[in-house]
């Protein structure tokens, strides 16, 4: 059974950076996507970015290019949110998840079967 436990969350002014860790375990990965998605409050969840943990192919929602970035470090099955310039709009849970999906779905939240508890991003102005 897949774990994913997040961690790293916290407040931050505008303009800093954060940096999320999710540490999986109970499987093997190399056929896995592994996302990171947010829901803001009265909000549905939505979709950040995901890595595709064999080959390393990133994918990014368009309000998160240019500032997030995605990775994993296979030896410690973890992946990374690394979040910089921050904007209160981007303060919310965030999620990690995994899931045996394809690259034609990996923003769908429907394609992943593993979440972690998630972790509170909060924004200030």
């Amino acid at each position: 059974q897949v774990q994913l436990v997040e961690s790293g969350g916290g407040l931050v002014q505008a303009g800093g950076s954060l940096r999320l860790s999710c540490a999986a375990s109970g499987r093997t990965f190399s056929n896995y996507y592994m996302g990171w998605f947010r829901q803001a409050p009265g909000k549905e969840r939505a979709f950040v970015a995901a890595v595709r943990w064999s080959a390393g192919t990133r994918y990014y929602a368009d309000s998160v290019k240019g500032r997030f970035t995605i990775s994993r470090d296979s030896a410690k099955n973890t992946v990374f949110l690394q979040m910089n310039s921050l904007k209160p709009e981007d303060t919310a849970v965030y999620y990690c998840a995994a899931g045996q999906t394809g690259s034609s779905s990996v923003s769908r939240d429907r394609a992943y079967d593993a979440w972690g508890q998630g972790t509170q991003v909060t924004v200030s102005s």
